[in-house]
């Protein structure tokens, strides 16, 4: 399944917020995937010098993980598709 990378711009936010947006996603997901279509909330990774944070997910489209931060009402600037490579993957 492919894999997508969220970029937010979150000016201000506590670190209590950050907390309950992911949980949103977690939540809001789990649902959609219930409802016969699979998305996942994976990870996110906040920038707090940039006020900037990056969600990653599964989904079988961009539009299924637009649709997923639009019902957790949670803002983004874009969406793209990523690969990932670990250290485990390189020799």
């Amino acid at each position: 399944m492919p894999q997508y990378m969220v970029e937010r711009h979150l000016p201000g936010i506590t670190p209590e917020q950050l907390s309950a947006a992911a949980s949103r996603a977690k939540n809001v997901t789990a649902e959609m995937t219930s409802q016969g279509k699979p998305v996942r909330y994976l990870r996110s990774t906040f920038v707090p010098s940039e006020e900037r944070s990056f969600c990653l997910f599964d989904a079988s489209s961009e539009q299924d993980v637009k649709e997923a931060n639009e019902r957790a009402e949670i803002p983004l600037l874009r969406i793209t598709e990523v690969k990932h490579i670990s250290a485990d993957d390189v020799a």
